[in-house]
């Protein structure tokens, strides 16, 4: 089974499920794993620190998750 993302996943874990998550935080500006910058907490914290707001980190989660039920075969 398929882990679902949410705003608590960790940066860790969501680059582990999701490798493509890398390319779609570095576009909205929030640095990763993969961008050379170990960044540690959760998916809303990070977003948060970028001065997101709730409705954005919950439309990143709903894309995220789109990109994750895109990638299944």
């Amino acid at each position: 089974m398929q882990k679902e993302i949410d705003a608590k996943i960790s940066i860790e874990d969501l680059v582990d499920i999701l490798p493509a998550s890398a390319s779609y935080l570095s576009g909205k500006g929030i640095r990763c794993i993969a961008c050379g910058e170990p960044i540690w907490g959760t998916l809303e914290e990070a977003a948060l620190e970028k001065g997101f707001g709730q409705e954005e980190i919950n439309g990143f989660v709903r894309e995220l998750n789109e990109l994750l039920r895109g990638g299944e075969e």
